[in-house]
């Protein structure tokens, strides 16, 4: 092995031990920070508690929690269906010139800042779900649909690739059986691309759990338990932006809390995710 070849090896490594100990010491200052203000409210307490009111000392986050995957679930049952039919329509379908200048729109919007997508959430789409709905237009569907428009380049540049890194075999084997192009579409090509597919959606769902700016400015950022798609809510994200800068010792260290029970959340459905992708994910792509 040549010198070249040692140093570079070398400086592969650090970078793999930064990466490595950077994600360590975030988890240890999270973890240190937060852990007492669990353990003084207990851990039942401040997960089921229905009640965040911080000045009176309660710290009770399931509003939070609720608030959060209400409106993670909307973006990605809206997201999903319209990020997986657009990389189809950009793989299969149109041509590579119209697909060029629909990839370039995409690739725009990942390059908008989130604070853009909620001064556009706050100046038309409150309003707009103000009238059609009645209340204060700040709400779930604001967020969910905010949060969608923000997931779509991920699962929908992913989802291509993989689309697209189907052999053309499997295509003309099913065409030359007697499939049509919608068949051959649902029955060979999503199938074999499955697994990619399913990855840009693991990432889209940590992109829209973890998203602050566009949903603090959207969604009413009331701590209280939502009981329709129409009523504002806090995430846990929007909280600890909001309410850090002006938080007491007690305060910090229960939003420190938020943040280890946020972690936690994250790495279960990333869990979950990587499961149901490898049960039905198969080879895919």
């Amino acid at each position: 092995m040549s010198a070249k070849e040692k140093i570079f090896e070398k400086l592969i490594l650090i970078s793999a031990v930064v990466s490595v100990a950077a994600v360590a010491l975030i988890t240890v200052f999270i973890f240190s920070s937060g852990l007492p203000a669990i353990r003084e409210t207990g851990v039942t307490e401040f997960i089921t508690g229905t009640d965040w009111s911080p000045t009176n000392g309660q710290f009770g986050i399931l509003p939070l929690i609720a608030g959060t995957l209400a409106v993670t679930a909307l973006a990605l049952l809206i997201g999903i269906p319209t990020g997986v039919g657009c990389a189809l329509f950009l793989a299969e379908i149109t041509g590579e010139k119209t697909a060029r200048i629909f990839r370039s729109a995409i690739e725009l919007l990942a390059g908008i800042p989130s604070v853009v997508y909620g001064f556009f959430g706050l100046v038309i789409l409150v309003p707009v779900i103000r009238n059609v709905f009645g209340g204060s237009g700040f709400s779930i569907i604001a967020g969910g649909i905010i949060l969608a428009v923000m997931i779509l380049p991920t699962i929908v540049s992913i989802s291509a690739n993989s689309i697209s890194s189907v052999p053309s075999e499997f295509r003309e084997a099913s065409l030359s059986l007697g499939a049509d192009r919608r068949e051959t579409i649902m029955k060979v090509i999503l199938p074999a691309a499955k697994s990619g597919i399913f990855s840009s959606v693991i990432l889209g769902m940590g992109r829209a759990i973890g998203e602050t700016m566009a949903v603090l400015l959207i969604t009413g950022n009331v701590a209280k338990m939502p009981e329709a798609i129409t009523d504002p809510v806090a995430t846990l994200t929007g909280t600890i932006a909001m309410e850090m800068p002006y938080a007491t010792p007690q305060h910090q260290q229960a939003l420190f809390g938020i943040g280890i029970i946020l972690f936690v959340i994250i790495v279960l459905l990333n869990g979950t995710a990587q499961l149901i992708m490898k049960r039905f994910g198969g080879a895919g792509s």
